[in-house]
Formats: C-alpha cells, sequence, structure tokens
C-alpha cells in the first residue's frame, strides 16, 4: 500500500483507522475531551532513572555544529539517527548532509549516542532499489569508513533500514526478510560489535513484526534494538509497547531494547502541548531512545532551534526536561488522550519536576508522596507557547511562585487558563534551604556507553553503572560515562565520586573534562560489588555553565584503565 507524504522526501506511517478516516497523519494537537481534567503524580513511586530518553532527533545534527553546543547541552540529548557515511538523502529537497561520521565530534561533546541510517546513502526517498551487488557494495564501504574512523566511539547502532514496510522494494530485491538476512551478514561481517537496529517500520503492525521476528530469530538474525515509528498519535504507544512485549514472549525472544527514532506528525512536533504527551506516554513505555521526527531543515535539532542558537517554544519542554535528575516518577492522566505529563524526582535536592500539556482551560496537577520535602514547599509554575519553528522564544512564562502547605504528604496545583498547545512546567521545592545549584549527579542519569545501568539498595538513588569493563583500540568497544553538568562559576571544584571495587586491588579510570587531557583517578578496593559508601575525591576546574566529565576504561586518547570500578555518582562543591 502506498503511505502518503507530508513532504517531499519523508513519509509518515498511520493507522488504519487513520487511514480510514482520510487524515494523512494530521492530528489536530488539541484533544477532544472537555477541559476540567488532574493528572496524578506520585513522587514515591520512581519506575526508572532519569535518562532523557526522548530527547533525540532524526537528522538533528549538521555538518559545522548547527545547531550550536550551548543550545544541545541543556536539552541533555540522549541519542540521534544520523545518515550514513557518504550520505546521498537529500531529504525535503535539500542537499546531502548530516554525515553520522562528520557529526560524531558534536555529538560526542554532548554526550549523544548515534545510530547511523544505512539506506540514507541513496539520494531519493522512497530509497530506489539498484541491485544487490550496488547495496551490499555500499554495506562494506559504509562499514569500513566507520571502522576507519578510530576515533569515534558514540556510534551505539546501525540501522540497516528505514520503513520496510513500504520503501523496500520487493519485486527487485525479494522479501524483505530475506534482505535483512543478508544485510545483517553483511554488517556483521566486518563489525561484530556495534548493535543492530530495527525493522524501522513507519508504524506498529503486529502481523508484520510477528513474521519478521520469527524469521529473524530462525536465522540468528535478531536486532538487539527494537525499532518502529510513532507518527500517527501518542495515544497508540501504550499499546503497541504492550503489544511488542506479548509477541515477543510468545515468540520465545528475550526482551529487546526499544527505540521509537522517529515520533511526532507534523501539525504535532512544534506543538509544546502534543510533545508532552508523547514524551509522557514513551517515559512510561520503558523505551530506551525516542527520537523526534525529521520534517524540516537540517542543523536545527528539528525545529527546537532558530537562527543558529536561539530557542523556539518547543526547546523549553525540552530544557525543562533535560533539567530532570533522580527518578522518573509515575504520572497518571485522567485518560490517554487528555491532560498528560511527565515528572521526576532528586532526592539529594528535594526536588520535583513536572512537565505537562495537552489540555485546555483550568486543570489540577495532584502530587503525592512530598512528605520528605517538609510541611511547606515553594511552587513555580511556568508555560511555553506554541509559536512554530521560526519564532525565537527567549525565555519562558511565569505564571506564578507561591508558597503551599503540604498535607497528608500531597498538594493540589490548579492551572488555569491552560492551552492545549502549550506546555507546563510545575517545580517543587522545599520552602527553605534549597541548594542554589545542582551539586550532585547520579552515574546512571548520565550518557552511558558500553556500560549497564543497575540497580543497588546502597547506591545514591538506589542506581549505579557498572560492567565497565572495556578500552581498545578500535573504540568501538570503550566502556566510559559522561556527565553533562552545570556549575555557577569558572573555579576549581572538588569532585568527590562515590564508587564500588570488588577486585580486592586499586583500579583506575580516565578522568577527562570538555574534550581537555586525562589524568587517572584511582579507586581502592572496597567490600564489594554494588556495595557503596566509598568515596575518592579529585579537583576539576570547570568554565561557568555546561561542561561534560568523562569517566573512562577507554577513550581515544585513553586505554590506561585497569581492573574494574562501579560508578554510583560524582558531587562538585
Amino acid at each position: 500500500m502506498s503511505r502518503p507524504r507530508l513532504t517531499p522526501g519523508r513519509a509518515i506511517g498511520l493507522t488504519a483507522a487513520v487511514l480510514a478516516a482520510g487524515l494523512g497523519g494530521l492530528v489536530p494537537p488539541a484533544p477532544a475531551e472537555a477541559a476540567g481534567t488532574t493528572l496524578t503524580v506520585n513522587v514515591a513511586q520512581p519506575f526508572r532513572p532519569v535518562t532523557h530518553v526522548a530527547t533525540g532527533g532524526l537528522y538533528g545534527l549538521a555538518e559545522n555544529s548547527r545547531p550550536a553546543d550551548s543550545t544541545l547541552l541543556p536539552l541533555k540529548v540522549n541519542s540521534l539517527t544520523q545518515p550514513a557515511p557518504g550520505v546521498g538523502q537529500r531529504p525535503n529537497g535539500q542537499p546531502p548532509g548530516g554525515d553520522a561520521l562528520l557529526v560524531a565530534p558534536q555529538a560526542n561533546r554532548v554526550g549523544a549516542g548515534e545510530y547511523i541510517r544505512m539506506p540514507d546513502i541513496y539520494p531519493n526517498f522512497p530509497y530506489k532499489w539498484v541491485s544487490w551487488n550496488d547495496w551490499l557494495a555500499k554495506v562494506d564501504t559504509m562499514v569500513r569508513a566507520r571502522l576507519n574512523a578510530t576515533s569515534v566511539t558514540n556510534i551505539v547502532g546501525w540501522e540497516l533500514w528505514n520503513e520496510p514496510d513500504w520503501t523496500w522494494n520487493t519485486a527487485s530485491a525479494g522479501s524483505f526478510n530475506d534482505g535483512w538476512v543478508r544485510t545483517f551478514r553483511a554488517v556483521r561481517a566486518l563489525d561484530t560489535a556495534t548493535p543492530i537496529v530495527g525493522p524501522s517500520t513507519s508504524y506498529y503492525n503486529r502481523s508484520w513484526m510477528s513474521s519478521f521476528l520469527s524469521n529473524a530469530k530462525a536465522t540468528g538474525t535478531l536486532p538487539e534494538i527494537i525499532c518502529w515509528h510513532e507518527l500517527g498519535s501518542p495515544n497508540n504507544i501504550a499499546g503497541n509497547i504492550a503489544d511488542y512485549r506479548s509477541l515477543e514472549a510468545s515468540l520465545g525472544i528475550s526482551p529487546r531494547r526499544i527505540s521509537i527514532n522517529e515520533y511526532a506528525a507534523t501539525s504535532e512536533v512544534d506543538v509544546p502541548g502534543r510533545v508532552a504527551s508523547y514524551v509522557a506516554k514513551l517515559e512510561r513505555g520503558g523505551v530506551e531512545t525516542a527520537h523526534r521526527a525529521f520534517w524540516y531543515e537540517y542543523g536545527t535539532m528539528n525545529g527546537l532551534v532558530v537562527n543558529g542558537n536561539q530557542p523556539t517554544g518547543t526547546w523549553w519542554l525540552y530544557k525543562w526536561y533535560g533539567d530532570m535528575a533522580g527518578r522518573m516518577v509515575t504520572t497518571t492522566p485522567a485518560n490517554q488522550t487528555a491532560l498528560d505529563g511527565f515528572a521526576a524526582y532528586d532526592s539529594t535536592r528535594k526536588i520535583v519536576n513536572v512537565v505537562f500539556g495537552n489540555e485546555s482551560g483550568t486543570n489540577t496537577v495532584r502530587v503525592t508522596g512530598l512528605g520528605a520535602l517538609g510541611s511547606s514547599v515553594r511552587v513555580t509554575l511556568q508555560s511555553t507557547p506554541s509559536n512554530g519553528r521560526f519564532t525565537a522564544v527567549t525565555a519562558p512564562t511565569t505564571i506564578s511562585t507561591s508558597t503551599a502547605t503540604v498535607s497528608n504528604g500531597e498538594i493540589s496545583v490548579s492551572v488555569p487558563n491552560m492551552s492545549a498547545t502549550s506546555a507546563y512546567n510545575l517545580v517543587i521545592q522545599p520552602a527553605s534551604g534549597v541548594p542554589t545549584y545542582q551539586q550532585r549527579y547520579e552515574a546512571e542519569n548520565a550518557s552511558v556507553f558500553r556500560a549497564q545501568r543497575l540497580t543497588a539498595s546502597s547506591a545514591s538513588e538506589g542506581g549505579y553503572v557498572g560492567r565497565i569493563d572495556n578500552n581498545t583500540t578500535a573504540h568501538r568497544t570503550d566502556s566510559y560515562v559522561d556527565f553533562v553538568v552545570n556549575v555557577p562559576a569558572a573555579r576549581s571544584y572538588t569532585m568527590t565520586v562515590g564508587y564500588a571495587n570488588g577486585t580486592g586491588a586499586t583500579a583506575t579510570q580516565g578522568l577527562a573534562y570538555n574534550g581537555g587531557g586525562w589524568s587517572t583517578i584511582s579507586y581502592p578496593p572496597t567490600s564489594g560489588w554494588g556495595q557503596f559508601g566509598a568515596t575518592v575525591a579529585t579537583t576539576v576546574n570547570l568554565q561557568a555553565g555546561y561542561n561534560v566529565i568523562r569517566l573512562a576504561k577507554g577513550s581515544p586518547g585513553f586505554a590506561g584503565g585497569t581492573g574494574y570500578a562501579e560508578l554510583d555518582y560524582i558531587q562538585l562543591t
């Protein structure tokens, strides 16, 4: 079946119901539900560490550092999908750009991983198939280019094809399932380390996915990361993820990591209220990464930035998201189609952040589980408008700042005159004794490369990063953790590291910040793995504002990590 397209070079996946309705994917941003609903936030019910899973973009970066690092660092960009080395793709009629290897240094500077979209070696969309000899030769060239880029460490996946449910030429290339196997084996013959991503269908389709998974399992070509797109409505996300998990289990396949590496239709992607609903559902669904769909120009992080470094209204939603630390906590909307949001609680600072939208009129945010914040809290409420991708918004609007009494561990905040297209930010802190800047940064909140987020009761915020095990010369398996930190002044800071080291001998890692030189940090042995309380301290010289601090077992310029150490947090004082 042919797929409707909203702009040249990009397709939108739609559910059968939307297609039948003839909407072509243009979902009105304002929900049909009446106003006057309540979003409930349970601070006492965390469900995952903050990792900013939905702060990602398809073709988010362009060459020559576009957009500027200064616009990306506050967002805590999780990951990106970028075109293949030697990109030929001309999305929306633009010249080829965004080559994954050429933009990798900037992605690295802001702590983001990259998936490489391989079929973007072709200039047209939908892709025009040439021959198997041509495709396999291109696969070989792309993979070798990546292998030769020994200074690049942040490639985290090969995306073998894009939207094969309508862009794969079955008549010329044979079945996609067979084509997947051939391509998978061609990549793995050269690169045995980098995860493979797929099938990247234009929307979730159970029968299509079942056929794909069954064949991939039988041929030993299951992707490490399962991917599809959510471009029709955020209301489908929870059901699609639940259905996929059920299908996976029924086929005897171990749980895969999930990426939704395109989300939000053209009518939604610049509407902060609607984006809040997407992010809420992606977080609750447990996806690992999610990327804003590409409908516009290279170098704007998909419409978040205008004129190179000026934020749009939607940028502020992601800035509020980037401000979150600690653990994501449960949000419960009255229904899936109206008021929704996502929230985090950082117990080290005793701060609650709630971002919400997708509803008009006067509504309520009910926040429970606030006992640790004391009997009185300071409540700040802000908004950001839906002004489109060409209008700069220099700052969000502060609606109110007030003090509220906590009763039975909860407060209710009435939000008057909401616009369904705007997003809102609610910040709740103790009425006094609030730190002037964030000092503690959890390892599990940081950017983690070739290591694993784990849990332990003795760890700060209940989480840590372990299995930081690898240092190689190929830089495809190096293990490191990047902390994006924000400090008030340029000066020396004491950096305390919470860690565990169960080897019985001193372990070492490399320490570098802002791309500077390496030093070595040593971790004496502790009582055991996953048992925290030990710390070491060193001095770091940071610039005012955002800095990226890397602790590495292996990284370009550093292969000297010895032994093994697990990271709980860093603290800057």
